[in-house]
């Protein structure tokens, strides 16, 4: 493959700047540290390409390909535009991928619409850059015409905000065609039903919130196995919480509250020691510093990292890991033309990608998402996300969670 667009000599902040689109592509393969814009300019200009795949042991060829690719599948500011740019749009999706799986699952929908007869212009951004932009575009909308066919990501808040897109869902604009009536074996073992009784919205997977421990930090205490341990005095300013992962921790907010009220979001208020990106966090906890927190809240998938270090233990929430939803809404109207679209996120093939590369559980039969049979979750319910309003909800509880930090702080 040609590369007409970087050398192997240049700095990773030269070509972060030039192509932005390749700061998630080396970001996923370990350069977290460029997700931040200050860091990334720090960082990357002391560090060219070459170096940079000799220092995390990478392919150099392998890498330069995919960057390359990512790079051509970028038009006009869209992630991919699929094909043939003389036909006129008329098929779009919008939301958020997880950022483990995201490069995987752009690859396998550029397959699935290469023989579309109808233009697909996708704009499914990484999780971590949030979906501020995308509510913001939401809000203005009055009709559901101009609304895109597809939405798809994890959390609460754009979904069931009743002045966001919950607006539109009770008007009857949405409708899941997935065909999914079953669940996986998980999650009908801890009797959870992420099945829409109503059948406006489909859930394709989870991310769940579970602990990592640093035994190091416990000082005589006992290794927390619960959210209700996480939340006693014994583990004020003890804990790392993921709050620039918006979506998780939004539903860590809402499903604390579900269960604990607002006693429970001021106990996480005074529980919380730190902030950082789950992927900071396992690159702290391998430092063996003192004065680390004790316990670090993440995405099940960051444990897969953190094995390496023999004084950090994994621990799966005893009264269930908090769950926030991937959640897809479907634009009635557009059916049948974009049902192979739907078709191909509800799939097995997204599913194995989903649970296999992303350790993101999978809610279809076939998939076998690895967990023990005994693994429980945490999730606030349908009823309870119909009857309350979400996306005000999490606002208020944010408040409140920031308030008593402040107090204890």
């Amino acid at each position: 493959m040609r590369n007409k667009y970087f050398k192997k000599q240049q700095t990773l902040a030269e070509i972060t700047d030039k192509y932005p689109e390749l700061i998630e592509v080396l970001a996923n393969k370990g350069f977290a540290q460029l997700n931040d814009e200050k860091k990334r300019k720090e960082f990357g200009k002391k560090i060219t390409l070459k170096q940079a795949a000799k220092l995390k042991g990478l392919n150099l060829n392998k890498l330069t390909k995919l960057m390359i690719e990512e790079i051509e599948n970028k038009v006009e500011d869209v992630d991919i535009t699929l094909k043939d740019k003389r036909k006129e749009r008329e098929i779009n999706i919008e939301g958020l991928l997880p950022c483990p799986v995201r490069v995987p699952l752009m690859e396998e929908l550029e397959k699935t619409t290469d023989n579309f007869s109808k233009t697909v212009s996708t704009d499914l951004k990484a999780a971590s850059q949030g979906l501020d932009w995308l509510k913001e575009s939401i809000s203005k909308e009055s009709s559901a015409e101009d609304l895109s066919d597809i939405f798809i990501s994890a959390g609460f808040d754009l979904f069931f905000d009743k002045k966001l897109m919950d607006k539109f869902r009770r008007k009857g604009v949405f409708k899941d065609t997935t065909g999914i009536d079953d669940l996986n074996e998980v999650f009908k073992n801890d009797n959870v039903n992420l099945l829409d009784p109503e059948g406006d919205y489909s859930v394709i997977g989870i991310v769940p919130a579970v602990f990592l421990i640093n035994k190091e930090e416990l000082a005589g205490r006992k290794v927390p196995k619960s959210w209700e341990e996480i939340l006693s005095p014994e583990f004020a300013n003890s804990v790392s919480l993921p709050v620039s992962d918006f979506d998780l921790f939004n539903a860590i907010l809402i499903n604390i509250y579900k269960k604990y009220g607002k006693e429970g979001i001021d106990n996480l208020g005074r529980s919380m020691m730190k902030s950082q990106h789950p992927a900071e966090m396992v690159k702290e906890g391998g430092r063996k510093k003192k004065g680390e927190p004790a316990v670090t809240i993440m995405p099940y998938f960051f444990t897969r990292m953190a094995k390496r270090f023999p004084h950090m233990e994994f621990i799966w929430p005893e009264d269930g890991a908090i769950i926030s939803p991937i959640f897809m809404l479907t634009k009635k109207e557009s059916l049948p033309e974009i049902q192979p679209l739907v078709d191909f996120f509800a799939s097995e093939k997204v599913g194995r990608i989903l649970a296999e590369q992303g350790l993101f559980p999978s809610v279809l039969p076939e998939i076998n998402n690895n967990l023990k049979d005994n693994s429980k979750f945490m999730w606030p319910g349908w009823d309870f996300l119909r009857n309350e309003d979400p996306g005000q909800l999490i606002n208020k509880l944010t408040e409140q969670f920031n308030k008593k930090i402040r107090e204890v702080s």
